[in-house]
């Protein structure tokens, strides 16, 4: 099978079992990355001790990362299962294990400080949802107006990441937020568009929020993403179940969110020891 029909074939496929378009374009970078390895031309040819060579030389020239080598290993997996459907003696299904890494978090004062330090009110409304709801940054560029359900105080998070929808709340000082934005900018689609419409800019989110933590003077390193993490840890630290937790960040496993139990020390000072008790 040539190069471009097989890729065809992968990627017809990766769509007919409805994967994300995020995920679709992941595997079909490291499937090109396997065909410059192998050539396509020898991929029947494969066998166990060429895959155990392609991922060591991922690992130990490339120096992928752990979320790198699972998609690798997840994109030739589905080639082989799934596209060529050929058994091979090599364990797709490896066990790899994750470096215990803890994310940064904010304090609620460092996050005021950053929404205050922005003075247009679309980049602060922005900024303020992402806190607010504990969003990824592409589940707030693609909020639309009608997500928005001030009746109930809910926002409808549609296709979020694993293509399933999720509720979280509407906290009545973003709702104040996003009228007056919704008054100066009147959105016709999505609840934050760009100057020519459509979806806001990825990347100008990203710019908008370094701009603001320079100017808050905070020097550790830190992302939008960071607001989702001190999101969770912010509502873990004030009592709530880390199970309302997970859905609100639409985590599949518990596990993941269990992260947030070991990041912010002050938790743990709340918790009173059995030995006050005796």
């Amino acid at each position: 099978m040539k190069r471009a029909e097989l890729i065809d074939k992968y990627s017809k496929l990766l769509h007919l079992k409805n994967y994300s378009s995020k995920t679709e374009k992941a595997y079909l970078h490291h499937l090109n990355l396997f065909l410059d390895y192998v050539s396509s031309s020898k991929v029947s040819s494969v066998n166990s001790t060429v895959l155990v060579n392609y991922f060591d030389y991922l690992k130990q020239t490339k120096k992928f990362s752990y979320s790198a080598m699972k998609q690798a290993l997840a994109s030739v997996r589905f080639l082989f299962l799934d596209v060529l459907r050929k058994n091979t003696d090599f364990d797709f299904f490896i066990k790899m294990k994750k470096p215990n890494n803890l994310p940064n978090v904010l304090t609620t004062d460092e996050v005021k400080t950053i929404i205050n330090s922005i003075n247009n009110l679309k980049h602060r409304a922005i900024i303020s949802t992402i806190y607010s709801c504990g969003l990824r940054i592409s589940e707030v560029i693609n909020l639309k107006i009608n997500d928005i359900d001030s009746s109930s105080m809910t926002i409808k998070i549609v296709n979020a990441k694993g293509k399933n929808d999720r509720m979280v709340m509407l906290s009545k000082k973003l709702l104040e937020l996003l009228r007056e934005y919704f008054k100066q900018y009147k959105p016709k689609v999505f609840l934050f568009e760009g100057q020519e419409g459509g979806k806001y800019s990825a990347r100008s989110i990203q710019q908008v929020f370094n701009n603001a933590v320079e100017k808050a003077n905070i020097r550790r390193k830190v992302s939008v993403h960071t607001l989702r993490h001190s999101f969770a840890s912010h509502l873990l630290d004030n009592g709530t179940d880390i199970r309302f937790i997970q859905e609100l960040l639409g985590h599949k496993h518990l596990s993941t969110t269990q992260i947030y139990t070991h990041i912010n020390p002050i938790s743990v000072k709340k918790i009173k020891s059995p030995f006050d008790s005796i």
